[in-house]
């Protein structure tokens, strides 16, 4: 049993690493917004996480100035409502802030409707956690040698899985919980409907008896 934890455990902590990894290696995305219309893209984050993310529109014709038409509003907000970005009528811009709630956070994006209809291209980069660090400005800010260097993005590496780790475990013991309440409920139900069918059955006995003796057949 105890093999099998410790296997479980290793295979965690490699996906884990895997996530990061990938997390690491993300780049921009890019979609297509038509004017008038709305579109959002969430991101899971977790509490005291930095996160960091800029946008601009791509210009359909590059050397001409972007056009009033591909000016977007950009607003982001965490899973309560709480707003911590908001640009209007812009081509570009970037937020960065410290998330102080966990769960799913939204960036939409929103075109003003124009006639005849624009598709407006852009181009949008969202990094949390250790991705949304900018490592090349804190080796040139502290002077941090090649080697320091790498020691400190795997020491960050390991605490993000080690916080991962206690997540996921909170999150097991959460589900435990769940089960065992659930389970409880189940069984109480269970009695509640024995005893349910036992009075029914009791009545019916009852009722067939009281019918009988009126009938004088017993």
């Amino acid at each position: 049993m105890h093999i099998q934890i410790q296997i479980q455990t290793q295979k965690r902590s490699l996906f884990l690493v895997l996530i990061l990894g990938f997390c690491i290696l993300v780049e921009s995305i890019r979609f297509d917004l038509e004017s008038g219309h709305t579109k959002c893209i969430a991101e899971d984050i977790k509490s005291n996480s930095m996160t960091v993310g800029k946008y601009h529109v791509v210009n359909p014709s590059e050397g001409n100035p972007l056009p009033d038409s591909h000016k977007i509003t950009v607003r982001v907000t965490s899973s309560y409502g709480n707003s911590y970005h908001y640009s209007d009528h812009v081509h570009e811009g970037n937020f960065a802030f410290q998330a102080t709630e966990a769960g799913e956070y939204m960036a939409c994006f929103f075109a003003a409707d124009n006639k005849p209809s624009t598709t407006i291209t852009i181009d949008f980069d969202w990094k949390s956690g250790i991705a949304a660090k900018d490592w090349t400005n804190v080796a040139k800010k502290g002077s941090v040698e090649s080697m320091e260097l790498e020691l400190k993005k795997m020491f960050d590496t390991v605490q993000s899985i080690h916080d991962e780790m206690f997540f996921l475990r909170e999150r097991e013991e959460e589900m435990q919980e769940l089960n065992r309440s659930t389970n409880s409920k189940m069984a109480w139900l269970s009695i509640l409907s024995l005893f349910v069918c036992l009075s029914v059955a009791g009545l019916q006995l009852w009722h067939l008896k009281s019918f009988f003796e009126k009938k004088k057949l017993i």
